[in-house]
Parts: structure tokens; sequence; C-alpha cells
């Protein structure tokens, strides 16, 4: 498990811009190969030029019946703070690198829990389906996002299980996102002639004010879902996470621009909290500041009932593994649980990375968590298919 994560680590699948994806499916694909699963390799339609980078999506599947538990994955990674990241280490049970916490060792702990399954022999009145897909990290454009919509995306699902880093606890909902990129126009002119010019750095200034505004309205808000601390249950209105303009000291910029990052809570209507953020910047416009925005991703808010057949199925398996009790808590950020959850299905994350070192620079998995993991993902499949088939 471990040399396997280490090969998939040292492939540089950094998303943006989406790199190097065709060699870790080569790796992935002739590891369900050899797993003896029968595998399909799609390309997906936005795929670009470059053959090495271009998206791809496995779908495996092992046993037999109408229906399918599946785990989900993404082999995508964020950007390394220093190229060292690619070089796995490993010292004592901990294996560095990026992507083994996010989440190229959860993979492993699925692909294993397939093995773990087939090996066993153990008796499945269904189907497991592994989907593997890129561009997660970017909303999944060109990965899961596209599957859903060619229609190859959980087919005859029961369930979906996907392996993030959830610092030991079962993520049951997610918030939703929309982050944009506003560019706020003004007219270039030298400093001594700023008259001339219109100051686009001040006008942006008068959009963030009025942004401010909306970001006091809904940080009032709160989720009745569980999750962490108190003061993360609020809702998130988060202005310029990135922000630049102008050209020297001594020039009128003539372009600034900024970002704009919501997240919403599952109570809140995703369309309409949308359209409140369109609404401040299309206000802006008629009162004559020059604007434009690009929408960088969205993607709806998601949740599901803990105490269904698969949440109680995985709440056994947490406990008998670890021995403790499963805790169910809502993701802070965005899931890929919500292309399932579309489809009436219910979605989990669980995984063995600690979300705490998600794409920081010493990002790190315990490898003994990927093995927990692996046995809480066979466990969740066998009680699953033992109450479809009522027993």
């Amino acid at each position: 498990m471990a040399a396997l994560l280490g090969e998939l680590v040292a492939i540089p699948t950094e998303n943006p811009p989406g790199a190097n994806y065709r060699g870790c499916v080569d790796l992935l694909e002739g590891g369900l190969l050899r797993a003896g699963l029968h595998c399909e390799r799609l390309a997906a339609g936005d795929s670009g030029a470059d053959a090495d980078s271009a998206a791809g999506c496995l779908l495996a599947f092992h046993g037999s019946g109408e229906r399918a538990l599946y785990f989900h994955g993404h082999y995508d990674v964020v950007p390394a703070q220093w190229r060292e990241q690619f070089r796995p280490s490993r010292k004592e049970h901990f294996l560095f690198g990026r992507g083994s916490c996010d989440m190229k060792g959860g993979i492993v702990a699925m692909l294993y829990a397939v093995r773990a399954l087939k090996e066993t022999g153990a008796k499945l009145n269904g189907r497991i389906g592994l989907a593997l897909v890129p561009n997660e990290e970017t909303g999944g454009e060109g990965g899961t996002a596209w599957l859903a919509r060619e229609g190859l995306l959980g087919r005859d699902g029961v369930g979906m299980l996907t392996a993030e880093p959830t610092s030991g606890v079962v993520w049951n909902a997610n918030r939703g996102a929309i982050s944009l990129s506003v560019r706020v126009l003004g007219k270039p002119a030298h400093v001594s002639l700023q008259h001339q010019g219109v100051n686009a750095f001040e006008r942006m200034q008068d959009v963030v004010e009025k942004m401010r505004g909306l970001k006091r309205e809904v940080e009032l808000r709160t989720t009745k879902f569980s999750i962490g601390s108190e003061q993360e249950r609020n809702s998130i209105l988060m202005l310029g996470g990135q922000s630049g303009g102008g050209t020297n000291f001594n020039a009128v910029p003539g372009e600034c621009w900024f970002t704009i990052d919501r997240r919403i809570n599952p109570e809140e209507d995703f369309a309409a909290e949308k359209g409140k953020l369109l609404d401040v910047l299309e206000r802006c416009k008629q009162e004559g500041i020059r604007l434009e925005w690009e929408i960088l991703q969205e993607g709806d808010s998601a949740s599901c009932n803990e105490e269904g057949a698969l949440g109680a199925a995985l709440s056994h398996s947490v406990f008998a593994v670890t021995g403790e009790a499963a805790r169910f808590e809502m993701c802070p950020g965005l899931l890929e649980t919500r292309f399932y959850a579309a489809q009436g299905m219910p979605a989990f994350a669980y995984g063995p990375g600690l979300l705490s070192v998600a794409h920081g620079p010493t990002e790190y998995v315990d490898l003994r968590k990927i093995i927990d993991t692996a046995a809480i993902y066979a466990l969740t499949a066998m009680e699953v298919f033992k109450a479809q088939q009522g027993i």
C-alpha cells in the first residue's frame, strides 16, 4: 500500500493547470487490472490538446448484481509549494508528499478495500464501483461533472463514499460555493494628470464596500449541522482572497481585480444567494462603474441522513475498526458528494487524512489510517449489501 501511494505521489498531477494526468491514470488502471477488476477508461469531452494532461476518468467494478455502492476519489492535487513535495518520503508510519493526504492515500484505501473483498471471497448481493476522476480541485469540470452530464455517474447506485481527509469524522453534508473574479475598469493616466484618468482602484473600493454590506448580512446566518467550532457554523462571504492591478506607483490604475468566495450553508437557497451576489455587481454597473466578472467555480450544498442504511453501516464499521463512535459533521467546504446527492443517493466522506495538513507544505498521511479506512470501506460494503437483501 505504501509503495503504491509513493508511486502516485511521485506523479505531479497539479491542478491548476491539470498536469500529468495520463501517467497517473496509466498507473491506476494497471493496478485495477492487476486486481482483476473490469475497468472503463473514459476521456472527458473537454480534454485539451496535450495528451499527457488530458482529463481521464476510470470506472471499475467488482461483484455482480443490479445495484452498486460507489467508492469515489480524485487523483488531481493542488499545486505544490516546492518540487520536493513530489519526492515522497517515509518516516515510520507516515508518508509525506503532495496528495498523500488529499487524496491519493484515500484512493489506495479504496482500491485495497475492493481487493480485500475480492480476495476473501466476501459474498455481496451487488457491485462495488470505483470512480477515479480528475479536476476535483477546480470544481469537477472534465471529471465528475462531465460524468454526471453524460449519465455515467452513479449508475444503479445505492450510495457513495469518498475518501477526503475528514480528520476522523464523517462528513454527511457540505457547503455550496460560488467563486468569482471581478475586474474593475478605469482609465490610465500619469499621476500628474490624474484628472484625465479614472482610478480603477478607487472604483474597486466602492464595489468592495457594497459587497461588505452583503457580507455583514449573510455572515449572521448559522447552520444547524454540527461542524467543528461554533464560529464555523456561520455562512461565509470572503472578499479579496486574491487581488491586484495597476502598472506602477506613479500611474492611475486602469484596471484592478479581486476575488469573491461565497460558501453557502445547506439551509440557504443556492440560486437565491448567487442572485444576490450578481445583483450587487449589476447595481454597481448601473451606477456607472465599469466592471466585468468571471465565475471560477460553483457547486450546490448537499446533505444526507446519517440514520439511513449507508450511514448506519458506515457508523457500525467505524466503531468495529477504531473502537470509537462515528461522529457526523458538515464539511466546511465543497464536496463531490453533491453530484451523487443530486441523484437522490446517500453520500458520505470519510478518509484517512487530516484536513489540517491537506494542501500544506508538510502534507502527510498516517499509513495505519489508510489500513483502517480500507477495512471500514470493505465492512461497510458488506453490511450495505446484507441490508439490501433484508438479512
